[in-house]
């Protein structure tokens, strides 16, 4: 993927760092893999905000993904690869022998006319998806199964990839960009190569309007506000509002955050960030 520095014909078109979008091939999604999507402004059931800074943005529909990859041994045709407004990476249209399409979430490098094909026995080529059982040790991976059967759930956004680094009896071990080392069932699916529009971290929007478009709504600093709305709120003058923290009062900075009684926390081999 591409990026494009525009002319500064205003002063939104001035920093604005935006896709080139040339690795589209269609401007047009599948009508079949449509479904609706509703807004819902960050409103709960009753109508009333349970999340902030949520609303607006252009209608969009749901592009249905396969994240499963279970049809097993049957060749596909890349007929098209496109843009989604619902993830930051590009989806790839196939087409299988049988006649059947779908999307998938489209690796980096995947050409219009490329055949791939998933299941076990298959060549650990980019776009396949087999096992991690059957896929050779330094490897680069994405769309990663947590469970089998239960489809993609790791590194499916834009530029992410994970390297399977060992394997040893009912395990493999991938190491993810953060450092992190983890443990997946050798029975899970992935597939091969990294996934594209690994530019989408340096595009800039240029201004606030492109935000509301997405249906991002401004988010106020909590030292901008009163003593009774945010624990940094209030003082006198430009405060520096003490040690960061959320609305409820938990510290951002230092604090953990994740459940030591959670499931997978048997499976983390090494934490993000150490060596």
């Amino acid at each position: 993927m591409a990026l494009k520095k525009l002319r500064p014909t205003s002063p939104g078109q001035r920093f604005r760092i935006a896709p080139a979008f040339d690795e589209l091939t269609a401007s047009t999604p599948e009508k079949s893999l449509l479904a609706p999507l509703k807004n819902s402004g960050g409103r709960n059931n009753s109508g009333k905000m349970s999340n902030r800074y949520i609303g607006g943005g252009h209608k969009a529909r749901y592009r249905i993904v396969d994240f499963k990859r279970d049809k097993a041994s049957v060749p596909a045709t890349v007929k098209t690869i496109e843009y989604d407004p619902n993830r930051t990476a590009r989806i790839a249209l196939l087409q299988y022998a049988d006649g059947e399409k779908r999307y998938i979430i489209a690796p980096a490098g995947l050409a219009v006319g490329t055949i791939i094909v998933s299941g076990t026995g298959v060549a650990p080529e980019v776009g396949n998806a087999l096992p991690l059982r059957e896929i050779p040790l330094g490897t680069i991976v994405h769309a990663i199964e947590l469970q089998p059967g239960a489809g993609a759930a790791m590194a499916r956004s834009a530029g992410t990839y994970a390297q399977l680094v060992a394997r040893e009896d009912r395990y493999a071990t991938l190491k993810l960009p953060s450092g992190e080392m983890r443990m997946v069932l050798v029975t899970c699916m992935a597939t091969v190569g990294t996934v594209s529009n690994g530019d989408h971290m340096n595009v800039r929007l240029g201004k606030a309007g492109r935000n509301r478009w997405l249906g991002r709504r401004p988010r106020v600093r909590g030292v901008a506000m009163n003593p009774v709305d945010h624990p940094m709120g209030g003082g006198e003058g430009k405060s520096s509002g003490g040690h960061p923290r959320s609305r409820n009062g938990i510290f951002s900075k230092g604090q953990k955050t994740r459940n030591k009684n959670k499931y997978s926390e048997q499976l983390i081999v090494n934490r993000k960030g150490k060596k």
